[in-house]
């Protein structure tokens, strides 16, 4: 069993020294991002700074024509695209094009391991985005966002990995050092990519059952009953915990909102964006 400690130490040290970078995001990401920070940039401005990414247009203009979004009339360009969507689902969209290029890995076991995360992350994405509907303070871009990024951690630990035999080699003791591992980096992530500290709690907490927001919900607690929640579709003989998170989003534990009446099709139409 590998020294989790040790490993974290030896890690942050990589970092530091330059040995190991952390994911970080590209100029196109940035300047999306600072115009959907300033609030007064038109659908234009950002439409313009898009269309120097071939790849996140066309990514655009599928989404703004995908069931989930789509209109009467068909769009064929960036500003009517951007117009459609809104800034913050522009910006959730950038971040995932981004972490699907950082989700690789040369050894096999770990491209696995790189895959069964990011599939994790667009469904927890997807049932974030559904468990606030309710939420009136909570914005669900937003909390699309939160469940995309909250396992965003498990990047490094995993390119970390590939320099030592008994994890790549153990599938059972490479989650065990994710799971210890991922938060606190996950955190150390979105602090250098600057996002707001509603967003940077949820990788630190995403694990912690007992983790209690102050006054309503938040995007901590919507996907930490996200995850509990892919359990409880996935696995007939899981028990949904009483945790705080579920009371704050005013739920009941033994409700399984997929069992709801159009969830279903909703969380697939977001994992279908994700995916195409």
């Amino acid at each position: 069993m590998i020294d989790e400690k040790q490993f974290l130490n030896d890690l942050n040290e990589a970092i530091d020294s330059n040995k190991l970078t952390l994911p970080t995001l590209p100029e196109v990401a940035l300047k999306v991002r600072d115009a959907v920070e300033q609030e007064t940039s038109s659908a234009n401005e950002i439409a313009d700074i898009i269309a120097s990414d071939a790849a996140l247009s066309a990514r655009l203009l599928q989404v703004a024509n995908s069931p989930l979004y789509r209109g009467r009339v068909p769009i064929d360009n960036l500003q009517m695209a951007v117009a459609r969507l809104g800034v913050r689902l522009v910006r959730s969209l950038v971040i995932s094009l981004i972490m699907q290029q950082i989700f690789q890995a040369t050894d096999d076991l770990l491209d696995a391991k790189f895959h069964q995360i990011w599939e994790e992350s667009v469904q927890i994405a997807a049932i974030s985005r559904v468990l606030s509907y309710n939420l009136d303070h909570l914005d669900k871009e937003q909390a699309m966002l939160a469940g995309l990024i909250h396992n965003i951690g498990a990047l490094p630990v995993l390119a970390m990995a590939e320099t030592r035999d008994e994890l790549v080699q153990d599938a059972t003791e490479l989650d065990r050092v994710i799971d210890i591992l991922s938060p606190q980096i996950g955190q150390r992530i979105l602090e250098m990519w600057d996002f707001p500290e509603s967003l940077i709690k949820v990788p630190a907490n995403f694990l912690n059952l007992e983790y209690e927001s102050e006054g309503g919900g938040d995007y901590s607690d919507i996907v930490l009953v996200a995850r509990l929640q892919a359990n409880l579709n996935q696995n007939t003989d899981f028990e949904m915990p009483n945790v705080p998170a579920i009371k704050k989003l005013g739920m009941e534990p033994e409700v399984n909102i997929i069992e709801i009446e159009g969830v279903a099709e909703d969380i697939q139409n977001i994992e279908v964006m994700f995916h195409n």
